[in-house]
């Protein structure tokens, strides 16, 4: 998953994004509602983890924007406030969870991979097409039953794939999604090359077929190829 953590508490901000990134995410951070804002608009994240309060504004606004947009994102809120009507009105808006401070990092965690499950898997533990079979939260691979042996970013490449099949995706959402938002100031996107050659021979070595279909100059399609 890509995480982007809004929250001003810059000791909670680094202590959530320490946990994610152990959780095998990519996690992106903003500690102020400018910031956020800014970053919510340009790059595309999983899961947003959004504080009500913010020093220069409200996370609620912030979540307003996501769904004027149209941006298809979990978000759950983690906020001090203990109100029910803050609880209501964030989820009104459109938030899917809410955690109260103080909390466990490992609950974040549980609520946020929940969320995910619901949006991306139909709340199911697995991701099933044709063939290929993901089990995630093992970061498990498999071809026709066979248990694949692949690297992280192999398996994060055929996941983003698999969960975004029949769409187009550019070289730079998938760099960006896979390596994070700062990718954007390279100047090529070839290290995805080898890493995308390399899952493919994998994947045929155990007679899986290659779905993944290169739009020239663009990027690449995942699906059934016509």
């Amino acid at each position: 998953m890509k995480v982007l953590v809004i929250e001003d508490n810059i000791e909670l901000l680094q202590d959530i994004k320490y946990f994610m990134e152990a959780q095998g995410n990519i996690c992106e951070v903003a500690n102020d509602y400018k910031s956020a804002f800014m970053k919510v608009v340009i790059f595309p994240y999983d899961i947003l983890i959004v504080d009500i309060t913010l020093p220069d504004g409200s996370g609620l606004d912030i979540i307003k924007e996501v769904k004027k947009k149209n941006i298809d994102v979990g978000i759950i809120i983690i906020s001090a406030k203990n109100a029910i009507g803050d609880k209501i009105q964030g989820l009104e808006i459109g938030a899917d969870d809410y955690l109260t401070k103080p909390f466990y990092l490992a609950e974040l965690n549980a609520r946020i991979k929940a969320i995910y499950r619901r949006k991306a898997y139909k709340g199911s533990n697995e991701i099933n097409f044709n063939e290929i079979k993901i089990k995630p939260d093992n970061y498990e691979v498999f071809i026709n039953d066979k248990l694949i042996n692949l690297t992280k970013k192999e398996f994060n490449i055929i996941h983003f794939f698999v969960v975004n099949k029949n769409r187009l995706l550019t070289k730079e959402a998938i760099a960006e999604h896979l390596w994070g938002d700062h990718i954007e100031m390279t100047d090529s996107f070839n290290f995805i090359y080898p890493h995308l050659a390399n899952l493919r021979k994998k994947i045929a070595k155990f007679g899986g077929k290659d779905y993944i279909k290169s739009i020239y100059n663009v990027g690449y399609k995942f699906g059934e190829q016509q």
